[in-house]
């Protein structure tokens, strides 16, 4: 393919999906996989690299960073000061082999389109988080999950290849049997072992674009943890919300939600004339401009309890769209904007089966403190993949989003990242805004194997990030 240019860039003012931490950087939109790999040439020819570099190098001097849709909820895809590649406009493509059962696709290809290439052609992505606009690289650098990692684990289970353009602008080929060492450093590896350009993906065949669904409405925390346990090996597919507000007796009550891909002849008859009819709509759009303190303990409180009372007890096997099951805040454009100017702050951690103890005790400290947090999801993890920095492993894992601003948050989240240490559990860098390096170093034992590689293939350290430079991860 001939190469074209990357389109002009400029500095831009960036931050993650939780508009926190603003930082400046050069943003440049390559097209090609040459064209990214000349970039980051540019960059290593800097020579300081890492944050180092001197202020009038366009940027490149103090390192390099890819960036996708900016969904990641902290600082992982900013670099202040140095060169940001925006991955959006890399060379577009989608290949479904269906003989093999898998899809290629640029890095720069929103799941989203994804979807809506592959549902009607009846295959379906392995992994989907729960939002829809996330990049193939992203979802790559991430290791991301799902409702289904219990059953089919996170989506670097799924790679069987990918492209990796490396700071000497060398584009490496890479795969489980090919380079493993580097293939399982650059997936989970949060960007930092070069630039994803392409990857090949397992698909699953789907007969609809609709799941059947059976939820259970639960009184407290540790019955959706027993009913969990009893059931999910039956569903490939199950999360449940749970009710952080609540407290006493209802401590942790929630809503657990289980589901398979529904068959043809599981819909009803007016939806059997399409069945891989795929098109997710935006219901709503937050305002531009949302006063600070709207979601407060208060507003909380009676959303969560109405949540709660409107779950069915028990209802099973409702036919229920694959955009509504899989990414319902995606139906409301700019949700991020409903915490206000200060923006948001998302904690996501895993501790492992035997410590449900201390997610208990978290889930009691944020009930007890008020917390307002209506966007609270528990899951549970089965076995992870051998990436060093992969977040999931096998156990409980709570993700729950709180206003920036909230007094006391500061203190509230470093006590439970001591805690999920002590666990033997970890946080989520994808999500990561406001951990130390300290706690974050004896979460992941495995980084010194991970920078050792990344090493090999970022020998003048070229590629950082706010995130690697807050934890030290480079």
């Amino acid at each position: 393919m001939e190469d074209r240019p990357a389109e002009k860039g400029g500095h831009r003012l960036l931050t993650g999906w939780g508009r926190t931490a603003p930082t400046a950087a050069r943003v440049v939109r390559p097209r090609t996989a040459a064209e990214a790999g000349r970039l980051l040439r540019e960059a290593a020819a800097a020579g300081t690299g890492a944050g180092r570099g001197a202020d009038d190098d366009g940027g490149v001097g103090r390192g390099a960073i890819a960036r996708g849709l900016g969904r990641s909820y902290g600082d992982a895809a900013q670099c202040a000061g140095g060169l940001v590649l925006d991955c959006t406009g890399l060379a577009p493509g989608i290949r479904l082999d269906r003989a093999a059962g898998t899809v290629t696709a640029s890095a720069g290809t929103a799941l989203s389109d994804l979807m809506a290439h592959l549902l009607p052609r009846g295959r379906f992505v392995p992994v989907t988080p729960g939002t829809r606009h996330v990049t193939v690289g992203g979802a790559i650098a991430a290791d991301i999950h799902g409702k289904n990692h219990h059953a089919d684990s996170s989506i670097g289970a799924h790679v069987r290849s990918l492209r990796l353009v490396t700071p000497d602008g060398t584009e490496h080929v890479l795969g489980p049997g090919r380079d493993p060492e580097l293939f399982w450093a650059t997936v989970g590896g949060m960007g930092l072992t070069g630039v994803v350009t392409e990857a090949t993906l397992d698909v699953i065949p789907v007969e609809t674009a609709a799941v059947r669904v059976d939820t259970d409405r639960t009184p407290d925390l540790d019955a959706a943890l027993a009913l969990m346990s009893a059931s999910d090996h039956r569903y490939r597919y199950t999360v449940c919300w749970i009710d952080l507000m609540a407290r006493g007796a209802a401590t942790g009550r929630g809503a657990l939600t289980r589901a398979h891909h529904a068959r043809a002849a599981d819909l009803p008859p007016r939806l059997r004339r399409d069945p891989l009819a795929y098109a997710p709509r935006t219901l709503a759009t937050a305002p531009a401009a949302v006063p600070p303190g709207m979601l407060n303990r208060w507003s909380v409180r009676a959303f969560n309890a109405a949540y709660h009372a409107r779950a069915p007890r028990r209802a099973r096997d409702r036919i229920q769209g694959i955009g509504s099951f899989f990414h319902p805040l995606d139906a409301v454009r700019g949700w991020n904007r409903l915490y206000g100017p200060r923006g948001l702050v998302q904690y996501q951690f895993v501790v492992p089966f035997g410590a449900e103890g201390t997610l208990r005790r978290i889930v009691e400290r944020l009930a007890a403190a008020g917390a307002p947090s209506f966007l609270a999801v528990l899951k549970r993890f089965g076995d992870g993949t051998p990436a060093p920095l992969s977040f999931p492993m096998p156990g409980w894992t709570l993700a729950l989003d709180l206003p920036a601003g909230l007094p006391g948050l500061a203190a509230l989240l470093r006590s439970f990242d001591t805690a999920v240490a002590e666990a033997g559990g970890r946080i989520y860098l994808a999500k990561d805004s406001r951990a130390n390096a300290t706690d974050v170093h004896a979460m992941y034992p495995r980084l010194p194997e991970w920078q050792a590689t990344r090493s090999r293939a970022d020998p003048d350290g070229i590629l950082t990030s706010d995130l690697a430079r807050r934890l030290e991860l480079v």
